[in-house]
């Protein structure tokens, strides 16, 4: 769960169960809203997402939430990468972020910030040098959409950033290189089964599963991971709150 509208900027509200999910043991993570871009050209838009980042963060740690998930965003037409990383340090300098922030590479877009696994590492090298706790989230089916080579994927972003710290298990409904961001359930979508696996193995570090239709889904999909992955899947959950 979200701890508000993933689609718009409304500040977060308790849900009711974080008592439940914190006695799970299991490790629990945050989703901003999808709204969120501090790449964004919009000034605007820019103040919004880290009025939101802090709230968020802050309403996270309450829970002892791991870290905020958030989106690496998109600088916009006619700019770079480099102006969005440029805007992302803007918009969060001096930012009170209340647990750790760990930004998704993106599935696609010209000008995505966190496409390729050296881009994340310059953003998160750069929210670092000003001071923030920032980490990384690899997503399969976004890493499979952006063309990435999934084989590599892992040793790649780990060098570019010192470490994985969670992975969305996803598979994809699109070709590789598609750009679309369209998650299917594990085994039934586009990205080769073995290869799934292996990021996921590999990673070492929580897994997610993000897949549609709901728990009753979702859990279909983690009985799959645990399968192949054996003991290794123990951490393997759809707790992404």
């Amino acid at each position: 769960m979200n701890l508000s509208a993933p689609r718009n900027w409304a500040a977060p509200v308790p849900h009711g169960d974080e008592d439940t999910l914190a006695a799970s043991g299991l490790p629990m993570f945050v989703h901003a809203p999808y709204v969120v871009n501090p790449a964004s050209p919009d000034a605007g838009v820019r103040h919004r997402s880290r009025t939101c980042l802090e709230a968020e963060s802050v309403a996270a740690a309450r829970l002892g939430a791991c870290g905020l998930v958030v989106h690496g965003g998109h600088a916009g037409e006619d700019a770079s990468v480099g102006d969005g990383i440029d805007r992302w340090v803007e918009t969060l300098r001096g930012a009170h972020l209340g647990c750790r922030l760990l930004i998704e590479n993106t599935a696609g877009g010209s000008s995505a910030v966190a496409r390729t696994p050296n881009d994340l590492g310059r953003l998160v090298e750069a929210l670092r040098g000003v001071g923030h706790d920032v980490g990384v989230v690899l997503d399969t089916c976004h890493a499979h959409a952006a063309g990435l080579d999934l084989r590599t994927v892992v040793d790649e972003l780990s060098e570019a950033c010192g470490a994985i710290d969670l992975v969305h298990a996803n598979d994809s409904k699109d070709p590789a290189g598609s750009g679309r961001d369209r998650h299917e359930h594990l085994g039934e979508g586009t990205v080769p089964p073995e290869q799934l696996v292996a990021v996921v193995a590999s990673a070492g570090a929580p897994i997610v599963v993000e897949t549609p239709g709901g728990a009753s889904r979702q859990a279909a999909d983690i009985a799959w991971l645990r399968d192949r992955l054996g003991p290794l899947a123990q951490g393997a959950t759809s707790v992404d709150a």
